[in-house]
């Protein structure tokens, strides 16, 4: 009973208020296109905070990778990366314990860990991308609805009244303005993230590259020891 008067006294607030009434005068269709808004926020900022830490953690571990490679200290890389979490320390570290087993399996290793590592990295964005297309979607629905309303009610009065027609066209646009206005945020969300990854993905492939020089360098140096020998 408390949880219903809380509800009510909420909607009656909620659809007194200007984003209230427009919702309201939306239609039916402004519900899936709220649920999309709500989904999206929620994504948005998961995604956000997700890729804000591993890429702090990222520019870290890549700096000092980058100098232990520089000095061949391979033990110092791997404990690095067994003490750091993340995607980028997971691929790094399946590289790494492959070094004794040579620069082919080493490079293996990186692309396989790699590939499922990235699919966590871009865990989410097919969600983003789907919002964005659905959204527009559901307002140009909300247009054909609204509109089908305002002739419906022309012909219910057998003549062309502004006020018959005016409901059913500020559904349409209403509809039709809020697809859009929940689509455009998400889509440049989607776009940013993309290319936040893209660029994680280069930095990693560069140490990558870094620790498959290096390897192959000590392969170099005991090739040449062996033959001396």
């Amino acid at each position: 009973m408390i949880n219903w008067l809380i509800y009510n006294d909420f909607s009656q607030w909620f659809f007194s208020t200007p984003l209230g009434e427009l919702t309201w005068n939306g239609g039916i269709w402004m519900v899936p296109l709220a649920i999309c808004s709500i989904i999206g926020l929620a994504t948005i900022i998961v995604k956000a905070i997700t890729l804000t830490m591993a890429s702090i953690k990222t520019k870290k571990l890549l700096s000092q990778i980058n100098s232990f490679m520089e000095e061949k200290d391979m033990q110092a890389a791997v404990e690095l990366c067994e003490n750091t979490t993340g995607p980028v320390a997971a691929i790094l570290l399946s590289g790494l314990r492959k070094v004794r087993e040579g620069s082919e399996r080493v490079l293996k290793a990186i692309e396989n860990t790699g590939t499922i590592e990235l699919a966590f990295l871009e865990r989410g964005i097919v969600v983003l991308a789907t919002l964005s297309n659905v959204a527009p979607m559901f307002g140009f629905l909300g247009t054909v609805t609204g509109m089908i309303n305002a002739f419906a009610s022309i012909e219910k009065l057998g003549e062309v009244s502004p006020q018959a027609v005016a409901g059913g066209i500020k559904e349409a646009l209403i509809t039709t303005a809020a697809g859009l206005a929940i689509a455009i945020p998400i889509q440049i969300a989607h776009n940013y993230f993309v290319t936040r990854i893209d660029k994680m993905i280069l930095d990693m492939e560069e140490s990558s590259q870094l620790i498959v020089e290096a390897v192959m360098d000590l392969e170099d140096a005991r090739n040449k020891t062996a033959a001396d020998a």
